[in-house]
């Protein structure tokens, strides 16, 4: 008898678009939770339409965004609208929105609401600079986001412009903390004679949740962090080095008996023999000379003859890897994290998994995000909300869905 996934009977209400709010919806559903999206009528959900699109002129991404969600249309504009989603709420565990603050508190639909209704209710919130704060109702956008929470100061090179990487960082982190504090909040209702509360994420603190040591550092030494371009400061060697092949490996030869392999696999035992060299601090002071060694040694041969070398010395390394390399990787192959979707019976389309990886219970992808706006709007309207056709077509006719 196959084992139920674990969040099944857990039903949340998704509102709000893109990526933050939408991604702890997608990993939440990958687990069994019901997920009901709320779209804008006509238009959908921005992400439909970004980036690389197919035949349908559907987002590739979003097939992968909106997998396992039941997508309705409610225009949250028109009072009636919003009586269907005050409606939805009282029959929902979660709700997940991502809007300015003050957003839903200005259509009536803010937590303060369901206190009576659905006491159980766990609100999760998602916004650039959280519910409160002189910051609060500013555009919380990733890329401002992942600035203003520290995160993009220390990545790049010294003197130069600081660089964010191809993807939106700071919305990835700031769903999964959703995720977790709503996973949380319905944990906690066991130990609060089960009330639901509200769970409130921001971006720039999710990113500023990465620091690592940059806080205690500054505030003990006054020591500030800077970026250091492939490397990471106080901790060496450990960076990105060229091959002959023109490809780039990483290397991590910072534990003590770790850099003495390195250097038996380079044939410079005279390195791993310098007394500057013994301890970390040693290196870190001589950080500039040891990566200038450790990258001319990585010219003389390609990345899959210097991989292959530090495999065999027991020294931590890795590739650089497209997505051309990721997709024929056998590690990621028989780790199963690619999964294939069905797109209307048209088509096929690989799609990654989600993790984390459970045992027992693992999550699946049951449905892509489908093309049509509306398409669960049916099961929802009529066999959740009671609707009648009748009903159901009156409010199509007059755009509130």
């Amino acid at each position: 008898m196959q084992s139920k996934l674990p969040l099944k009977g857990l039903r949340i209400l998704e509102m709000g678009q893109l990526i933050a709010g939408p991604f702890a919806g997608c990993i939440l559903g990958y687990f069994g939770a019901e997920v009901i999206k709320v779209e804008p009528p006509n238009t959908g959900d921005a992400l439909r339409n970004w980036r690389v699109l197919d035949e349908d002129n559907t987002s590739y991404w979003w097939r992968s965004m909106a997998r396992n969600k039941k997508c309705i249309t409610i225009n949250l504009k028109d009072e009636r609208g919003r009586n269907l989603v005050n409606d939805l709420i009282n029959k929902s565990d979660v709700v997940l929105e991502n809007f300015r603050p003050g957003t839903m508190e200005k259509w009536n639909l803010g937590p303060d609401k369901y206190t009576t209704s659905n006491p159980e209710l766990v609100y999760t919130r998602v916004s650039g600079y959280g519910q409160t704060g002189p910051n609060k109702e500013r555009p919380g956008f990733a890329s401002a986001c992942e600035g203003y929470g520290g995160f993009r100061y220390v990545n790049g090179y010294p003197s130069e412009a600081p660089i964010r990487p191809n993807l939106s960082i700071g919305d990835t982190l700031a769903a999964m903390n959703a995720v977790i504090g709503t996973l949380i909040a319905l944990q906690g209702k066991q130990n609060n004679g089960g009330k639901g509360q509200v769970v409130d994420v921001s971006i720039y603190e999710s990113v500023f949740g990465m620091l690592e040591g940059v806080v205690p550092e500054f505030d003990g030494a006054g020591v500030i962090r800077e970026p250091s371009g492939t490397t990471v400061t106080g901790i060496a060697p450990t960076g990105t080095y060229s091959c002959s092949d023109n490809k780039y490996v990483v290397i991590g030869g910072n534990g003590d008996t770790i850099f003495k392999r390195l250097c038996t696999a380079m044939k410079r035992d005279d390195l791993g023999n310098d007394v500057r060299f013994n301890d970390n601090a040693g290196r870190v002071k001589h950080q500039e000379e040891l990566d200038r060694t450790i990258g001319e040694w990585t010219k003389t041969m390609s990345s899959s003859e210097i991989l292959a070398t530090l495999d065999v010395a027991d020294v931590p390394n890795g590739p650089i890897n497209s997505v051309v390399d990721i997709m024929k990787d056998p590690h990621f192959i028989e780790r199963n994290m690619f999964e294939e979707v069905d797109i209307d019976g048209k088509r096929k389309l690989q799609i990654p998994a989600m993790v984390p990886k459970l045992i027992d219970t693992p999550g699946k992808t049951i449905t892509s995000g489908p093309t049509n706006l509306g398409a669960a709007n049916k099961e929802v309207f009529e066999d959740l909300l009671g609707l009648s056709e009748m009903e159901i077509d009156v409010l199509k006719r007059d755009g509130v869905i």
